[in-house]
């Protein structure tokens, strides 16, 4: 064949193969998320109320929740940073990643309809509801460290130690944790790579829904964000509420959103097939 026409065809193949994958990266784009959630809405049924208590300032808790229970964190008094880890209940060994939990998403936003992913590729948890869409899962919690150089007293509560009392509650330690999500902390890349707190964007009120995927056991700590711009040590409470969230359907938003939810939950599937 003439080597005109040899490149004229390898064109027309390369072209005709772009389009079939453009037309199946079409059928696969993500569904539109939906806006936060308003303040006033998705109240929790007094029935539906599985276990509830109040997180003190500087203090933390730890829970074990069945798939298909809710966690709602409400900020009831606009406090900065609610930090959160996880562990799968039956195997310990797998826990919350937070690179993954990015990477895979593509984004640093996580928000309804967002999923928090394992170090093993599965679902923890979806969230499906959520105030603010003001979280974050770069920084990590506070540490004596952070704590000397934002307070000048590294004797303060920190969510590393809590987060190591938690784990030892279920027999395990400093190699079972790695870094934690803060709910309430609107945490943002600016314009020369800095990370920087946003003001004004979290307050009293704001809650978030968090529904297990498979068993979990979670720690919770109720310490400031490293960089939050609070001058000193004085977190308010917060209240935790496990309850029984209406099932998923089949079209559940956290479920279809993206190709990279459903792979893991297909995921969560074959393990419980195991």
């Amino acid at each position: 064949m003439h080597p005109a026409l040899d490149k004229a065809a390898e064109i027309e193949a390369n072209r005709k193969r772009y389009e079939e994958l453009k037309a199946a990266g079409d059928t696969a784009a993500p569904r539109a998320l939906p806006p936060p959630t308003p303040r006033d809405t998705a109240p929790i049924a007094e029935s539906a109320v599985i276990h509830r208590e109040t997180i003190p300032g500087g203090w933390y808790t730890t829970l074990r929740l069945k798939a298909g229970t809710a966690l709602r964190l409400v900020n009831t008094s606009g406090t900065s940073g609610v930090s959160l880890f996880a562990w799968n209940a039956n195997d310990p060994s797998e826990r919350y990643n937070s690179a993954d939990t990015v990477k895979i998403q593509w984004t640093s936003e996580l928000r309804k309809g967002r999923v928090l992913f394992s170090d093993m590729g599965r679902v923890l948890f979806s969230i499906i509801e959520d105030t603010t869409g003001a979280h974050d899962t770069i920084v990590g919690g506070s540490t004596p460290a952070s704590n000397a150089r934002k307070y000048g007293d590294a004797a303060l509560r920190s969510t590393r130690e809590n987060m190591l009392l938690a784990a030892g509650k279920h027999g395990l330690g400093l190699r079972d944790l790695a870094p934690v999500i803060t709910f309430f902390a609107p945490v943002i890349v600016d314009a020369s790579g800095r990370l920087v707190w946003r003001d004004g964007v979290v307050g009293t009120g704001d809650f978030v829904d968090l529904r297990a995927e498979m068993d979990v056991i979670i720690a919770l700590s109720n310490c400031p964000h490293p960089l939050a711009p609070d001058a000193r040590f004085a977190p308010g409470p917060i209240e935790a509420i496990v309850h029984a969230p209406p099932v998923a359907a089949e079209d559940d938003l956290c479920r279809t959103a993206t190709a990279e939810a459903r792979r893991g939950f297909d995921n969560n599937a074959r393990q419980a097939r195991i």
